[in-house]
């Protein structure tokens, strides 16, 4: 479980800077940099519309990171295992427009 942070505002999971999903998933396997990642688990908010408040009860600081990005320092058999990640791309149409600004090169 890491502390996750959410920069992509106009995703229907995102309350707050907090992620309402419970999990996630970063893609990117043959990522070098954070700009090959991606959240998987990205989808845009309609406009006008609230986020996915069923998802669960309250959006989580917490959150389990099931991560694709091989090569990257924090991938422990294909979970994060950073104590802090980021995810970045505010604005997003799709998912390929979000990153994780924590990952790091093996």
């Amino acid at each position: 479980m890491a502390d996750l942070k959410c920069g992509v505002e106009n995703c229907t999971y995102n309350m707050e800077h907090l992620c309402s999903k419970g999990d996630i998933m970063v893609g990117g396997v043959h990522a070098c940099d954070c700009d090959g990642t991606c959240c998987e688990s990205f989808i845009q908010r309609a406009s006008g519309h609230d986020s996915f408040t069923s998802s669960i009860t309250h959006p989580s600081h917490m959150i389990s990171i099931d991560c694709e990005a091989v090569k990257c320092i924090y991938n422990s058999n294909y979970k994060c295992i950073a104590d802090h990640v980021d995810i970045r791309g505010n604005g997003a149409g799709e998912h390929r427009d979000t990153l994780c600004a924590t990952f790091t090169e093996k």
